[in-house]
């Protein structure tokens, strides 16, 4: 969910773990603004986008044992499904977008590394979602005077957490990015604890690994 911290997140395990850091592409992305303008002009043109983007990343990921990423090809049909039921992508646009996701995911199949060795589910309540997209203050983002946008992120947000219910690409946890507000440098020593505690967990000690923030 935007605004709960992944990308603080993602920073704190990357330094800690010594990795790579992947992030999805926000201020790069040209066509964003457009969307939060006219959801229904470029849904489809937005979840294009960032399949492109989520699939070379997430390529680019797996070729390596130790890297992270903050957002991931894995979650990208839960907007698109979003997008849809909204009216903002019509039902030729969604057969054309499944077909491309199955035929991406087919294709890291065929990679030696299939899949993140973790995925950490950040979560936050819902008002600690909205004050932070308002503290970090991206225009574009901004719903007091957009109701419309409020409930969008509202559905998102509880859309997730089906979402982590059924991941099951990957072994997987959730962290409370609220009891564990990562401002406070001793509860990011917490997290990076659990974090790796469920790594050794893993990978019998090894600590490095591939990791995705959701």
């Amino acid at each position: 969910m935007i605004g709960v911290g992944k990308t603080t997140l993602t920073k704190l395990i990357s330094d800690h773990l010594g990795t790579k850091p992947f992030y999805e592409p926000v201020a790069d992305n040209p066509v964003l603004p457009l969307y939060y303008s006219d959801p229904k002009q470029y849904g489809f043109l937005l979840q294009i986008y960032f399949l492109n983007r989520r699939f070379s990343m997430i390529k680019s990921a797996l070729a390596d044992d130790n890297n992270v990423l903050d957002r991931s090809i894995y979650e990208d049909a839960l907007f698109t499904e979003q997008n849809h039921l909204d009216g903002n992508i019509s039902d030729q646009e969604m057969s054309v977008y499944n077909e491309l996701l199955d035929n991406m995911m087919s294709e890291l199949q065929g990679l030696k590394k299939k899949a993140p060795d973790l995925m950490v589910y950040a979560d936050t309540d819902f008002d600690t979602i909205l004050y932070r997209i308002k503290k970090r203050a991206r225009p574009y983002e901004q719903f007091e005077n957009n109701p419309s946008l409020r409930d969008y992120y509202h559905k998102m947000w509880a859309a997730y957490k089906q979402w982590f219910d059924d991941f099951d690409k990957s072994p997987k946890m959730r962290v409370d990015l609220q009891r564990w507000n990562l401002e406070d440098p001793k509860n990011q020593e917490v997290v990076l604890s659990m974090i790796d505690d469920k790594l050794a967990e893993i990978r019998g000690g090894n600590h490095g690994a591939s990791i995705k923030i959701a």
